[in-house]
């Protein structure tokens, strides 16, 4: 492979590494996407905890009511005993800003939030710096640590000394194999990367760059041309033995009830967390919550043609198998309090209905279905009737790049339309918005083609199949 790879028109994808398992290629990739875009993560996906405030404030109404219960039945000096909050992948901060102001705001006869102390667990610097800049985060510095760590790396904190944690959209990018069955024997997915002949000419070093690709080399891949969409993927399967998994008697059994040679999610980080998890929780811990994108629906896990990941600016984001997440939980003689839709979770805990605006996009009657222009010009105009009358506690910046095929007397108008979005308004595409809130703008949605029955259909919605789900459990069960 140290030869200059050739790039005459029929030019092969060359290779850029050796087969591996899935989770082995998964953290290569994954370390080199945060080492080069982790300062540019919202260009390339969002997440609901990114810029909006409302799942952090359904988190902090939560741990208040849950606290008060818990309240009635202890003894005076656990009363007043400190109290600490986890994050798992603290990201940019946002979420432990938005959950601090709230809890504080909801404790004004300050009996658990003087006790909080909250911990930010996270494994990469540059996301880590980020949420350290937070300057909502920096409202509490006296009460949050910023810790550079992985959760695999948490062996230091003691036993039964966590009162709640929190993660979010973090299991997905977890070390995660893709598993299947076939004539008794477990195969698991391994992956061998290669270059798109397409892009072989504007690495004219190509020893340099396997080194640095395979040494994770980011100094050096920096000053190299991006290359992470265009890696091409090759796939085959081959017999694992499955002495070294984790749980492997729970993922045997597990996949006893999927048929032979469907392929399977077996979320292996996220197991491993689940264990940890409870060994942190004290012993009338308020719990544990997950929220990532998943399914727990036996019909979808033996779907053959299910995806069971994403590749999002060259990153991995597997789904994750919660089905497997709650035997998991059995074998540790966890019980899973919930699993349900975030959505019914951040609807129950602010006493109301909310959707995404993604979700109200998608109640439209008669999206447009030509070009990506078009349903951009549509969101944002979405955005801007919201506007109107939704005012967030936070000042937000949107990012909203057009199509490049966008035509020009279009882009000029959509262009001054971002601009003009208030910082106060609604902070991204996937925010959530509460019942009342899209009522008040049905006047202008309805300029737009929103159909109210649409929007009650919409709003009454059970979970789908594959959805952005919530996994709680307590250390007492509850």
């Amino acid at each position: 492979m140290g030869a200059s790879p050739s790039i005459d028109p029929d030019a092969l994808p060359q290779l850029v590494g050796d087969f591996q398992p899935v989770d082995l290629w998964q953290a290569h990739i994954n370390r080199i996407f945060y080492g080069l875009r982790g300062s540019r993560v919202r260009e390339y996906y969002q997440t609901v905890a990114a810029a909006d405030f409302r799942l952090g404030f359904a988190l902090a109404e939560d741990y208040w009511r849950r606290c008060g219960q818990r309240a009635k039945t202890q003894a005076a000096d656990q009363a007043t005993a400190p109290l600490t909050v986890m994050e798992w992948g603290v990201g940019n901060g946002n979420l432990a800003a938005c959950f601090l102001d709230r809890l504080q705001e909801l404790d004004q006869e300050q009996r658990i939030f003087p006790r909080i102390t909250y911990r930010c667990i996270e494994r990469e610097p540059v996301l880590l710096e980020q949420a350290k800049a937070n300057p909502d985060l920096g409202k509490h510095r006296d009460r949050v640590t910023f810790e550079p760590v992985s959760i695999e790396d948490l062996s230091a904190c003691p036993d039964g000394s966590i009162d709640r944690i929190i993660c979010n959209e973090l299991w997905s990018e977890l070390p995660t194999k893709l598993i299947l069955r076939k004539g008794g024997e477990i195969h698991e997915e391994q992956l061998r990367p290669n270059l798109n002949e397409k892009r072989l000419a504007d690495f004219p070093d190509w020893t340099q760059f396997i080194e640095a690709f395979g040494q994770q080399d980011i100094e050096s891949l920096h000053a190299l041309p991006s290359f992470l969409e265009d890696l091409v993927w090759e796939r085959e399967y081959r017999p694992v033995e499955t002495k070294t998994f984790p749980f492997r008697r729970t993922v045997a059994d597990f996949l006893k009830d999927i048929d032979e040679e469907v392929l399977v999610p077996y979320n292996v980080g996220a197991c491993q967390s689940i264990k940890e998890a409870k060994r942190l929780l004290a012993t009338n811990a308020i719990g544990f919550s997950s929220f990532d994108a998943g399914t727990v629906d036996p019909r979808v896990l033996n779907d053959p043609e299910k995806p069971c990941y994403t590749v999002q600016g060259g990153q991995f984001s597997f789904m994750v198998n919660f089905q497997l997440m709650q035997d998991v939980a059995r074998h540790l003689d966890i019980h899973t309090g919930v699993i349900e839709s975030q959505r019914d979770f951040v609807g129950r805990s602010l006493s109301t209905n909310v959707l995404s605006v993604m979700d109200l996009l998608a109640s439209h009657p008669l999206p447009p279905e030509g070009q990506a222009w078009e349903l951009e010009a549509l969101i944002l105009r979405t955005l801007e009737a919201l506007n109107r009358t939704y005012v967030s506690p936070y000042q937000r910046h949107i990012d909203f790049p057009l199509s490049e095929s966008t035509p020009a007397h279009e882009r000029a108008a959509l262009e001054d339309l971002v601009h003009s979005l208030p910082p106060h308004g609604v902070p991204d595409t996937i925010a959530y918005l509460t019942e009342s809130e899209i009522w008040k703008a049905m006047p202008d949605l309805q300029k737009l083609g929103y159909d109210s029955e649409g929007i009650k259909d919409m709003l009454q919605l059970p979970p789908q199949p594959v959805d952005y789900t919530h996994m709680f459990f307590s250390s007492n069960g509850s």
